[in-house]
């Protein structure tokens, strides 16, 4: 498992005193302000919200140490990290994206499809973006437990049951 997971992007400025725009990537959408200080991918950088208001799709949030718009639209882009061990704790049917990605992936027989590459969801509901291997273009599978009816994140691998001919076969 990964020790830091992303939880939310700054999308851009907000206003004219160092606002910015904030997309997050969490189920209950206000909870990556819970999490204390987030920080960059690397932990190089380390950032500190506050006042945090939900917007049209997202929140705007007050960084500390930015004070204008242009220091605000710097920060376009960045990613939003917090410390695995800070998140609460999931039920077994649960999973964070990050313990997804990089997970082995057999069919029901046991013949290997290919390594999770992503998790994504573009509002219909999670996807789960398949590697098959060189050459072959990635395949999105529907999370859903009819197509991946097991995640073994102790064995690192998953079983899936895509729907036919998602794979060429």
């Amino acid at each position: 498992m990964v020790d830091h997971v992303l939880v939310a992007a700054i999308a851009g400025a907000f206003g004219v005193h160092g606002h910015v725009r904030v997309k997050s990537f969490t189920a209950e959408p206000e909870a990556f302000a819970k999490y204390g200080p987030l920080h960059s991918e690397d932990r190089s950088q380390i950032w500190t919200l506050k006042n945090i208001k939900p917007i049209k799709g997202g929140f705007t949030a007050f960084v500390e140490g930015v004070s204008n718009k242009e220091a605000a639209e710097k920060l376009r882009g960045t990613r939003l990290f917090v410390d695995r061990n800070i998140l609460p704790d999931l039920p077994d049917d649960e999973f964070y994206h990050a313990d997804l990605v990089g997970l082995e992936v057999f069919d029901p027989g046991g013949a290997p499809l290919g390594k999770i590459k992503a998790v994504q969801n573009h509002g219909a509901g999670d996807l789960v973006e398949v590697d098959p291997g060189p050459g072959k273009s990635s395949v999105l599978v529907p999370f859903t437990l009819a197509a991946v009816p097991t995640v073994n994140l102790a064995l690192g691998r998953v079983i899936m049951d895509p729907p036919e001919g998602l794979f060429g076969d």
